[in-house]
């Protein structure tokens, strides 16, 4: 089967939603892939509650990206016996989680956007292929022609597009285009960045998965799973960075690599809407407090913690089955986080172990931190907004201005820990000033009709920690797809908007005026410390 499209966005994560969104409200036509069952990626497939800005509710996200907010809360208000209280707030969080001021069950985040979405499948303007995988790039020159996918429902589909953009979540179709592209981290010596190895490069040293999972309480049950394959490996593993067995309360602090102590439950109270500082509340994503008095005999939380970081080995730079080894071991410690905390961890209330907590699912897909990177007409580094090494190259207060943005993002420099080149290596935290997205980052090298727009642009192993985030990765894709849309409208290429400053003005209208994406932050916020 062979199909053409204008636009082919491959991967369907939440870069992938947004840039198929943007460049349909642009009159476009689209099609759509993702290898899961499910669009969203980080917010539904890899179950992850949104990392976002402390500006968030009024600011510092694109115009879509406060849609897709807005239908996840509505999805509450129309289906869930909210209470009065709940029912009230504006900015509601049904889970209440304190790592978001919006924590939701991956579900709601699927619903809005096919909500989203759905009127561009009605008028046949948007084709959607889920379980869909590329297998084969054809390329002409410096140029994508065609891309090749094998599907569970169609056999194999190849996909003839004018612009190809990579929402992947490991990059895939760089790889298989022949597209520059690096991993893992870079040395100090190619980046200049300060908190970059002092080395050589180490393309092997790639960020932790996270294969989430969600649970509840159900007092008075016994909930037990059956004991995991390897848990006496993982119940006995300390890594070298670690206070101790990576399963227990006992972790490191990111920011100042300080052990500290955090129970499951501060106190009973926790496990039906308290709001005890504990590991329970961190990422709760349905608190029984926002229902009707019953309805909910428990919260639910999901846990992504740092006893669930699968940092072993990497996902990029292996073959296929070692791939998918190192996927099946994120899963198997998952579980055994899950069976050590239902037999053997310290309890609130004295004893040990909790069997009354019940497994509800576990996530699509493994959580993703890192991608394969585009080698880029501008890198994004360390010193364009690193709090630290901006006043150490006397730098001004502030993050750069880039006079090509195409939008906005904030988040600390957060690097889990990571693979490593034999010897995993414990977190990198590094505070940042509110920065932009400069549109070099989403160029390559060479290829010319392939965008980036996920977390493959053009940063460093440092500067993805802070670009990687949710709503960073759909203003990202929302810049790609509108990128995509605008050279095919005008017949400028993508890097020619970029050279031409009549053509980057009239697309950077585009982006604020149509789609309302946020393009500098004000002054006084660009300079503050996160």
């Amino acid at each position: 089967m062979q199909t053409e499209t204008p636009i082919l966005v491959v991967g369907g994560g939440t870069g992938g939603v947004a840039a198929a969104l943007a460049a349909l409200r642009l009159g476009q036509r689209v099609v759509l892939t993702e290898e899961s069952p499910w669009l969203g990626g980080q917010l539904t497939s890899q179950a992850v509650p949104p990392d976002e800005n402390q500006w968030i509710e009024t600011f510092g996200g694109t115009s879509s990206y406060r849609t897709l907010r807005r239908e996840i809360r509505d999805y509450y208000r129309r289906f869930y016996p909210l209470s009065q209280s709940a029912r009230a707030e504006d900015a509601l969080s049904p889970g209440g989680g304190r790592v978001s001021p919006l924590c939701f069950e991956p579900k709601a985040a699927l619903a809005a956007i096919d909500g989203m979405l759905a009127p561009y499948v009605a008028c046949g303007r948007l084709t959607i292929l889920t379980r869909t995988q590329p297998q084969h790039v054809t390329t002409d020159g410096d140029r994508i022609t065609s891309v090749t996918f094998v599907t569970e429902d169609l056999g194999t589909v190849t996909v003839v597009a004018d612009y190809v953009l990579d929402a992947t979540e490991l990059g895939d179709l760089l790889e298989l285009s022949g597209t520059e592209w690096v991993t893992g981290a870079e040395s100090q010596a190619t980046t200049g960045e300060m908190h970059a190895l002092n080395g050589p490069a180490q393309p092997l040293d790639q960020q932790a998965i996270t294969w989430c999972f969600a649970m509840d309480y159900r007092d008075g049950e016994n909930w037990t799973i059956d004991r995991p394959e390897d848990y006496d490996f993982w119940r006995s593993y300390t890594p070298e960075f670690w206070p101790g067995p990576l399963l227990s309360w006992t972790d490191v602090v990111p920011i100042t690599l300080e052990a500290r102590t955090q129970p499951l439950v501060a106190e009973s109270a926790s496990l039906t809407g308290g709001h005890a500082i504990d590991r329970w509340t961190y990422r709760r994503i349905l608190s029984a407090r926002n229902l009707e008095p019953g309805f909910l005999a428990s919260d639910v939380t999901l846990v992504n913690w740092p006893q669930n970081d699968y940092f072993l080995r990497p996902l990029i730079g292996v073959d296929a089955d070692e791939k998918q080894q190192n996927i099946d071991a994120a899963k198997e410690l998952s579980l055994s986080l899950l069976y050590w905390m239902q037999t053997e961890a310290p309890r609130h209330d004295g004893g040990a172990g909790y069997p009354e907590l019940r497994l509800q699912w576990l996530a699509e897909r493994p959580y993703i931190r890192e991608a394969r990177r585009i080698v880029a007409d501008l890198t994004v580094v360390e010193e364009h907004l690193g709090v630290e090494a901006r006043e150490a190259s006397g730098r001004p207060t502030g993050s750069e201005i880039f006079e090509d943005s195409v939008g906005i993002g904030c988040y600390r420099i957060d690097l889990h820990p990571s693979t490593g080149s034999g010897t995993p290596r414990t977190y990198v935290d590094i505070a940042v000033h509110p920065f932009q997205i400069p549109l070099g980052a989403l160029l390559p090298v060479r290829m010319e009709n392939l965008l980036p727009a996920a977390k493959n642009i053009g940063t460093t192993h440092i500067t993805n920690g802070c670009y990687r985030t949710h709503p960073v990765e759909w203003n990202i894709g929302e810049a790609a797809g509108a990128l995509a849309a605008y050279c095919l409208a005008t017949g400028q290429p993508p890097r020619a908007v970029r050279g031409k400053p009549d053509h980057l003005a009239e697309y950077q209208r585009v982006l604020a005026g149509r789609l309302g994406v946020e393009l500098a932050w004000p002054d006084r916020v660009r300079k503050k410390i996160v």
